[in-house]
């Protein structure tokens, strides 16, 4: 191989949402690229014209801005093998494609698509086969190898409609090394003649992107294994435009599967199961279906990056939290797994949490500022600070912090009913209304002086934590499950203590008298 340098691309279609084993497509690529010092490059396929959604590509870019995988090369970064969209590339696929023409090594092809289809039913009702446009048909058929010169001339000057196909040699093989599968071996009686210039003159994948791999001085493909079956055409190509010397190498990553590990996973599945299977929100153009990303739904992007780095590939010891700079260094390609790499949403959260953990406060509340403006101007930056402290490791994601920490921002908080009926004592209101002035009355209004306040209290009234405190926590929380107590009204504050204090005993007679009726 001629490349002096490690030079990769993401070359995503435009055809939808980027799709999480895209996202983990992307990078594996930015990943090796760092690792040896090369290019990680953004190329926009859109030569496919009749698949072409609206927005697609802006919430490509987006979704990569978001995750920190910026490229050094592409459609707005430019670069000095430009342009980075096929569809401004179009005259370059012409000639290549002509030059295979001229060569021999491709033909014109006038066949309509009703005659395929027509061809393709007979043979699955009469031969039990499915149709091939390959060498034991090609000759027979609507194109320039089958028709006469005069007669192809006249469907040109015509303005008949026509592809050309890449012509396959018969009775050969065709090997590469896959740098994940190992040694791969095509015959090349089992391929059809595939299209490479299409009626309207764009390029298919399999001429565009060896076009332009070529002129990119790409060293390396890496893909998903969909494309594996495409490679024996395009290291074909590579023959026959006489740049073999200049073939990447190739790299076929493995499918993303669903939970439970059988097939591929689909937005489907995300919406079935509930889960993102997006890194961002994604709203369909046509249906106005909205599917929620793993931005919405409060991951960071470093954790979202650390999980799926591991869906398909470990650094062969148990090391799981890995910051990118980590990431980058552990890296090796080789050691990416020839089998599906099933999806674990569960996981996903776990490795969120232990960023959210591992996270400064300023950097949580910076993030909460950017992308959850509603959430981050719910108190002041201070306040928001010590709430944050003592949930940070009771969340999962940080879309469940306003939630789970209700009690701090509003008066409109959940009671758990239930456990005020269970543990609320009408005889014990004097033991509470004692505690709840003892507390009141602690100076200066800090956890651990509350801590002693009410443990003295306890004694002196030769009382039970179980009694005493399950009550001041429904007081002041509503639920019995949460961050420490003493904690929670050091932060709070004596003002607001105060008031839920004053206010419990009434709703708790209430609570009991709506049991009793």
């Amino acid at each position: 191989m001629s490349h002096s340098k490690v030079r990769v691309r993401f070359a995503p279609s435009p055809t939808g949402a980027l799709h999480i084993g895209g996202v983990r497509t992307a990078l594996y690529n930015y990943l090796f690229a760092k690792k040896f010092g090369g290019d990680f490059i953004l190329r926009i396929e859109d030569t496919d014209q009749t698949r072409f959604v609206e927005g697609a590509e802006k919430y490509i870019k987006d979704s990569l801005q978001w995750l920190g995988i910026e490229p050094v090369e592409g459609p707005d970064q430019g670069g000095p093998h430009g342009p980075y969209r096929q569809s401004e590339r179009k005259s370059m696929y012409h000639t290549y494609a002509q030059q295979l023409l001229d060569a021999g090594l491709a033909y014109m092809a006038f066949d309509t698509p009703e005659e395929l289809d027509a061809l393709r039913e007979d043979y699955e009702q009469n031969k039990k086969i499915s149709f091939k446009y390959d060498a034991s048909v090609r000759n027979r058929l609507n194109n320039s190898l089958h028709l006469s010169p005069v007669e192809v001339e006249a469907l040109l000057e015509a303005k008949t409609p026509y592809v050309i196909r890449m012509m396959i040699p018969e009775d050969e093989e065709v090997f590469f090394n896959d740098l994940v599968r190992g040694h791969v071996r095509f015959d090349t009686n089992e391929l059809d003649d595939k299209v490479i210039l299409k009626a309207d003159g764009m390029p298919t994948y399999h001429l565009a992107n060896i076009v332009d791999d070529y002129h990119m001085q790409i060293s390396h493909v890496i893909r998903g294994e969909e494309w594996l079956s495409s490679t024996a055409h395009h290291v074909l190509l590579y023959q026959m435009l006489g740049w073999e010397d200049s073939m990447p190498a190739f790299a076929h990553l493995p499918l993303l599967l669903k939970p439970k590990g059988s097939g591929k996973l689909s937005k489907r599945d995300g919406a079935k199961f509930g889960f993102p299977v997006f890194p961002m929100r994604w709203i369909e153009p046509d249906s106005q279906d909205e599917y929620q990303g793993f931005k919405e739904n409060g991951f960071l992007p470093e954790a979202f990056l650390n999980f799926i780095s591991l869906l398909g590939w470990n650094p062969g010891d148990d090391q799981e939290i890995m910051s990118m700079d980590t990431l980058i260094k552990a890296f090796d390609i080789e050691k990416i797994s020839k089998s599906g790499a099933r999806f674990d949403y569960n996981k996903a959260l776990w490795f969120n949490q232990q960023y959210i953990i591992q996270s400064s406060n300023e950097t949580l509340l910076d993030y909460f500022k950017l992308n959850f403006p509603s959430i981050y101007d719910m108190a002041d930056p201070e306040y928001m600070a010590k709430v944050l402290e003592l949930y940070r490791e009771r969340i999962h994601t940080l879309i469940e912090f306003p939630e789970s920490a209700k009690p701090f921002f509003s008066d409109d908080y959940f009671r758990d009913d239930q456990q005020i009926k269970k543990r609320y004592k009408e005889e014990n209101d004097e033991l509470y209304a004692g505690m709840f002035e003892k507390i009141i009355g602690t100076e200066p209004f800090l956890q651990a002086n509350l801590k002693a306040s009410v443990e003295s209290y306890v004694e002196e009234k030769e009382s039970k934590f179980g009694v005493i405190l399950p009550i001041l926590r429904l007081a002041i929380a509503g639920i019995l499950q949460g961050p420490d107590m003493f904690a929670m009204m050091e932060v709070m504050g004596k003002e607001k203590v105060s008031t839920r204090l004053e206010a419990s005993i009434p709703y708790f007679k209430s609570v009991k008298m709506r049991k009793d009726e």
